[in-house]
């Protein structure tokens, strides 16, 4: 089995953990920052959550129109090119004055760009480390990022009151900015992963092929769907409990990084291939317990066992990768990103709509339900959410073919 002392002896390993901990970091304090500040600024749930999540609706035309490049640029100075872009575009949202129009212009302009950030990352993750060190190269990722937003979020409350929310979202920027200079200082020059002209139909052949395999296709939607409706609940702390959010989502970081730890680390292949949808339906649960306002140590434990459902990506992300010609890992796990987080943006809309009619625990808990009605739904359509274990090991066999039909 592999190890973390493998992983750490891999060269450009941990400049690239660094790089994706940093930008979690930024991500967490803007973050937690703009919903703040929008939320005093308006009073609306909805515009509230859309300022957390929102940006993540550009991952749509992103991943249609942009995914090729995931494989066809230097991933080095695209890493560094697109960290500096955030935090140039961060510093601008802490202007004064800025009208709520321009932010969400801002914030669909980084979602655009991040649509290409999430496959330059995990495709170089895929070039640095050999096939069975993957899983568990991804569980540290995880788990870095789990780390970073539990500290993030205490820190991101703790600057509110020390530098305010303007103040905050310049922290996040130079985050940002140093994931740049991390970039450029600790990964090598590598040449793109497949030659051609970046174009929107290139993007789309591909995604079209992916999309045309009935595995991958509800791989994706397990992926995307329960996984962005309960980020949806989460995108309702704010007006749920407007002094206590930042322990609200630190807990939830929680749950997620214990839960990536024991997967990434501990879990046998065959415990691997059966428990993607009991850990989405377990990341359901807390929710209709916060509907009844609990106090703040109930909720905490509550989302902190939750939150170990998100592993359920881990996951599923292998189970996909299985069905995938390296050729093709940039955009296939781009395009599994992308979807993601347009999906959480629309997690965070509808949640956010909800809320503008019932209490933030009640709207919770309505999409909670939405997120295990759909799990079941698709593990019912394809006896479980993975496909079956022999086309997953015939896949292996021949990973030149992009689709199953």
């Amino acid at each position: 089995m592999p190890t973390y002392q493998e992983l750490r002896r891999t060269p450009e390993f941990t400049p690239l953990v660094l790089v994706c901990a940093l930008q979690a970091a930024a991500t967490t304090v803007s973050g937690l920052a703009l919903a703040t500040l929008v939320y005093a600024a308006t009073a609306s749930p909805l515009l509230a959550a859309l300022s957390m999540f929102g940006g993540s609706f550009a991952q749509v035309a992103g991943a249609a129109a942009l995914m090729s490049a995931a494989d066809r640029l230097a991933p080095r100075a695209a890493t560094a090119a697109l960290a500096l872009g955030f935090a140039v575009s961060t510093a601008l949202l802490a202007a004064p004055g800025l009208p709520l129009v321009a932010v969400f212009a801002v914030l669909l302009c980084q979602g655009l760009a991040a649509s290409v950030g999430g496959g330059v990352r995990f495709g170089l993750l895929g070039e640095i480390l050999p096939r069975e060190h993957r899983l568990l190269g991804r569980s540290v990722l995880n788990m870095s990022a789990g780390a970073v937003q539990i500290c993030g979020f205490a820190v991101g409350a703790a600057l509110l009151g020390v530098l305010t929310p303007r103040g905050t979202l310049l922290a996040g920027a130079f985050l940002y900015a140093s994931a740049a200079a991390v970039a450029l200082r600790g990964l090598g020059r590598r040449a793109p992963r497949t030659t051609g002209r970046l174009s929107a139909g290139a993007t789309w052949r591909v995604n079209s092929l992916l999309w045309a395999s009935r595995s991958r296709r509800l791989l994706y939607l397990g992926l995307w769907v329960p996984n962005g409706l309960i980020v949806g609940c989460e995108s309702l702390f704010v007006p749920y409990a407007p002094g206590h959010a930042g322990q609200l989502f630190a807990a939830s970081a929680v749950g997620m990084l214990a839960g990536d730890t024991v997967t990434g680390r501990f879990l046998g292949a065959r415990l691997r291939r059966r428990l993607p949808v009991p850990l989405l339906l377990l990341l359901a649960a807390p929710y209709p317990l916060l509907a009844s306002r609990p106090p703040l140590p109930a909720a905490v434990a509550a989302l902190a066992v939750g939150s170990f459902g998100y592993a359920a990506s881990l996951l599923q992300q292998e189970q996909l990768m299985a069905l995938v010609p390296d050729g093709l890992m940039g955009q296939a796990l781009g395009l599994h990103s992308s979807g993601m987080l347009a999906c959480q943006g629309l997690g965070a809309a509808l949640a956010g709509a909800v809320a503008q009619r019932v209490p933030a625990g009640t709207a919770m808990a309505v999409i909670a339900a939405a997120s295990v009605a759909v799990t079941l739904a698709l593990a019912a359509g394809s006896g479980r959410i993975r496909g079956p274990r022999r086309r997953v090991e015939r896949r292996r066999r021949a990973p030149q073919r992009v689709s199953e039909g």
